[in-house]
């Protein structure tokens, strides 16, 4: 398992250029991810969340290459499947995954107006439950992002581990989840999920790696000591502490 040390500005492009090496070494077609973020069609709110999640280390990170196809869990508004949309490319797929009741209640028509973009043209909008996310007839799966939404599921009714369970199903051998959440105190497991939208870090790998995922990397490019991990992650005071998993389903 490798730990990708926290990037300063400095040293961003340095390990851009180490993830891209990775992802090279997978699949040999590695986008060039600051240009995708840096792309003049893409809506100002996106880029105002750029700062916070910082999509380019993130999208190198999670080795996304061109002609990949992808699976984004509870997808919302659409951001990050539009960043993954203009990793793949025309020749890939990404499955844009929500439940109905996630959308009637908080995304409403936002996926929608998005969608109408050009560079959505390769996304196949999935409407499913959480425990049984997979379209049907879709299998080996490149890629799984599962992006600071893990910490929703545990205050829904869902079978966590089913959920789990076919999501490794879905993947190739080889294959990567990529999963990030806001961090919560030791000792709080899921119990300040819908409180303060965290998760303790060591309950969620547990849970995922009982479906049969190996931790392959780790990355602090989103961590911040400084947070108490105590205070609801909307309008922090100080920057939130996220983790930042990659797990792959062993070949």
């Amino acid at each position: 398992m490798v730990r990708i040390a926290r990037a300063n500005i400095a040293g961003a492009l340095a390990l851009l250029a180490i993830f891209a090496g990775s992802a090279a070494a997978q699949d040999g077609k590695v986008p060039d991810y600051a240009a995708i973020v840096a792309a003049p069609d893409r809506a100002e709110g996106d880029r105002a969340a750029d700062a916070r999640r910082k999509p380019a280390l993130l999208l190198a990170f999670s080795e996304v290459g061109t002609g990949m196809k992808v699976l984004d869990m509870e997808t919302s508004a659409g951001y990050n499947a539009e960043l993954l949309a203009r990793a793949v490319g025309p020749a890939g797929t990404v499955y844009a995954q929500d439940s109905a009741a996630v959308i009637e209640r908080f995304v409403k028509d936002k996926f929608d107006i998005r969608a109408k973009k050009r560079v959505m043209q390769n996304v196949v909008r999935v409407i499913s439950d959480f425990d049984d996310p997979i379209p049907s007839g879709v299998s080996n799966l490149d890629l799984i992002t599962f992006l600071f939404a893990y910490h929703d599921i545990t205050y829904m009714p869902v079978d966590r581990a089913a959920m789990n369970r076919k999501m490794f199903a879905a993947l190739k051998p080889g294959g990567l989840l990529v999963i990030a959440d806001h961090s919560a105190k030791p000792g709080d497991g899921i119990t300040v999920a819908k409180t303060l939208h965290r998760i303790e870090e060591k309950t969620l790998r547990a849970e995922i790696e009982a479906a049969g995922f190996e931790l392959l990397a780790e990355a602090d490019f989103l961590r911040n000591p400084a947070d108490p991990r105590d205070t609801r992650v909307f309008q922090p005071q100080v920057p939130v502490d996220e983790f930042v998993l990659k797990y792959r389903k062993p070949k």
